[in-house]
This record gives structure tokens, sequence and C-alpha cells, in this order.
């Protein structure tokens, strides 16, 4: 037996998604109205709910809307309103309120459509906003692909969690496995939700293209023009332009091997890898877990030079983590290669404040809090690289 579940993602909102709360309040409260004691004591749906499940052989215009806030059991709507809640908070952040309203209710419609066309002669009513939950996911998979995923794991006598991309989990565990290929339970509408990823996908991917929506280096258009990118730069270098025949002349292309050791391959490898974690990390403002791989490539390369304001933004984090060790050396790399920095005073002052009360070296403490100070505007924090001095002399 596998069970595998998603409980976190690595990203966190920047605002609050009072919108998916909204959403997953409203689905919570329909549930409980829509409940009623049988008389023989059992817990049954009343008699209206009918009208507004989904119906293909039947189908009535507002049922592509009403249906996805309708649910046929205490599990199913725990389950929507769980995955709604994982992924929806940060494409609620993404789209805003407004925008993540339509996305659900358009993938609630989107997701019906797609049920009914295929299913137009069935007279078996559907529920449920899992087609509107797959949009979310969908449109989670095309703006955050890189993003990982903590998940639980239970496989026969081993618990516990791993962290897998979005990107290979949502397509491959979510859409393809589990409504593709297995379709192991019975009455779900499998083709609903295929069609609920299908939008939220190709409706982000079309905002993200045409700019109504700000794209990032990480997201999957952003992933698909770097493919397009790299084959046409394969196809450009592979052949020759002859002037006289218009056409493209097959050149054969000799590469020379730089040799290296395996080990030098090997750290090489390490060394990209760690880089690109450590670009998606601070592009995901996961900025701890961006300190913590800076490190390891610091011990792997000392050497290695992050761009500017990954490099700021690192030191600060390993400041506020109470690492003054670790962060003074990111400064002191800081001000090496990057001294013409328009703020350089406060990086001068942040080291030497971190020289001062914490690393007990008064000397390079001075000498930064001097250069501080003769730049510093700010009169709170003049104020405070002068007391550091006098403490110093003192």
């Amino acid at each position: 037996m596998l069970f595998i579940l998603p409980y976190r993602t690595s990203i966190r909102p920047w605002r609050t998604p009072y919108a998916n709360y909204a959403l997953i309040l409203v689905n919570v409260i329909i549930f409980f109205l829509e409940l009623h004691i049988t008389p023989q004591g059992h817990l049954a749906l009343r008699p209206w709910v009918a009208y507004f499940m989904l119906t293909p052989s039947e189908l009535r215009s507002w049922q592509l809307v009403t249906y996805a806030f309708l649910h046929g059991g205490f599990w199913h709507v725990v389950g929507n309103m769980f995955f709604l809640y994982v992924f929806g908070n940060n494409v609620n952040d993404k789209l805003g309120n407004i925008g993540y309203l339509c996305l659900f209710v358009a993938g609630a419609g989107f997701s019906g459509i797609g049920h009914t066309v295929l299913h137009s002669s069935s007279p078996i009513p559907t529920l449920g906003a899992s087609g509107a939950v797959a949009a979310v996911t969908g449109a989670y998979l095309a703006l955050f692909p890189q993003t990982l995923l903590t998940v639980f794991y239970w496989l026969l006598f081993f618990i516990g969690t791993m962290e897998i991309p979005a990107l290979y989990f949502i397509g491959f565990k979510l859409i393809f496995w589990d409504n593709m290929y297995l379709r192991r339970i019975p009455n779900v509408a499998y083709d609903a939700h295929l069609s609920g990823y299908a939008f939220g996908i190709l409706a982000m991917l079309g905002l993200l293209a045409t700019g109504l929506i700000t794209s990032s280096s990480f997201d999957l258009w952003a992933m698909i023009k770097r493919w397009n990118r790299r084959r046409r730069y394969r196809d450009s270098v592979s052949s020759v332009y002859d002037p006289f025949s218009g056409r493209t002349m097959t050149k054969q292309i000799k590469v020379k091997e730089v040799k290296q050791t395996a080990a030098e391959k090997q750290q090489a490898e390490i060394i990209t890898q760690l880089r690109n974690e450590i670009a998606g990390r601070i592009a995901q403002r996961n900025l701890p877990a961006a300190a913590e791989l800076y490190l390891e490539l610091i011990d792997l390369d000392s050497e290695q030079l992050l761009p500017r304001q990954y490099l700021l933004d690192i030191a600060n984090q390993l400041a506020s983590d109470s690492k003054p060790a670790q962060a003074a050396r990111a400064y002191e790399q800081f001000l090496t290669h990057y001294n013409k920095y328009e703020y350089v005073e406060q990086v001068e002052l942040m080291l030497g404040i971190l020289y001062s009360r914490y690393l007990q070296k008064p000397d390079l403490a001075a000498k930064h809090l001097q250069a501080a100070a003769k730049k510093l505007s700010d009169p709170g924090q003049l104020k405070m690289c002068q007391d550091e001095l006098t403490k110093l002399q003192n």
C-alpha cells in the first residue's frame, strides 16, 4: 500500500489569500446546509440539491457553476478543500482576489463542459469542486513549477516526508497516474478533473505569454521559452547559410573537449546545481533555504560569487538567522566585488556591528564603522554607528 499526500509548499503568499479562504468557507457552509437527517436516522442530501447538480443528459447552464459548490460526503468536501488550501493560497496571491475567483468559477465551468461533452448521454448527476480545484492546481503548476512540495508518504512499514518539485508531482502523480492511468475509484468524474487541469495550465500560460500577469524566470512559460531558445541556437549553429541557393547547408561541428578529472567534473556539476537551486529559492522567497545552500556552495568553492542582490539578501538572512561569522563573510565578499553599490555604507554599518557585538574583532569593527560614518545620511543609523564607535574606543 502506498499513500502520498502533499501538505505544504516551499513558498508562502505575500498577501492574505482572502478569496481562497472565502471559497473554502462557502463550500463548507453549503455542505452543512445541503444535509438533513432521514426518518431512519441517516444523513442524506436534501431534495433541492439535485436541481443544482450537473446532469449531462439534462444540462442547465447554471449547473456548470453550482455543482462545484456541492459535495456528496464529509471526506469529499475535506479532500477538495484541503487541496484548495495547499495550492490555492499562492495562486490567489499571484492573481489577486478577483482574478482568483474568476479562475475558480471558470475552472468549474470548463471542467463541467469537458465532463458533459464526453458523457453527454449520462443521466448520472455530478457534484463537487474537484474540477475547479484541479484548475487551481494546474494553475499552480504553470506559475510555480520549480517550487518544492513537502509530501507525506506511507509505504508498508515506511512512514516519512520528502520534498518533490511541483512540476513532477502534479504532472505525474496527480494528472497522469491518478486521473489517466489508474482510474481505480468508481463514481469519480476523471474527465472533469483532466479538463480542469488542462484549463488551469493553458489559462495561466496564456496570461503569462500575453503579459497580463507578470512572468518570472521560474514559471512554466519561462521554462518553455528557454527550451525554445536552446533549440533555435542548436539549429542555427549546426547549419550555415548558402547565399547562392538561399538554403542552409549542414555543417559538421568539431568539438574540442577540455580534459577534466572525474572529481572536477562532479564538483562543477554540484556547483551548477547549487547555484540554480539558490536562484530558485530566492525566486520562491525562501531565503532561509537559499542561505543554507549558499553556505554549501562556499564550502565547496570559496571563490563562488552570486549576483549582487542575491548575495546581499543572503547576507542579511544569515545575520537574521544568528550566524554572524557566515554573515560577515558574505558581507565582506559583497564589499570586495560590489563596492560601488549605492547604499554601501549600510553594508559597512552592518558588518561593523557584527564584528563589534558578536565576533569580538574591534579593529575590523572600527574600520567598517568609520567607513560607514562618512557616508551615512540617516540620523538614526548615524547615531547607532557613532555610539558603537564610542563603545569601541572606551
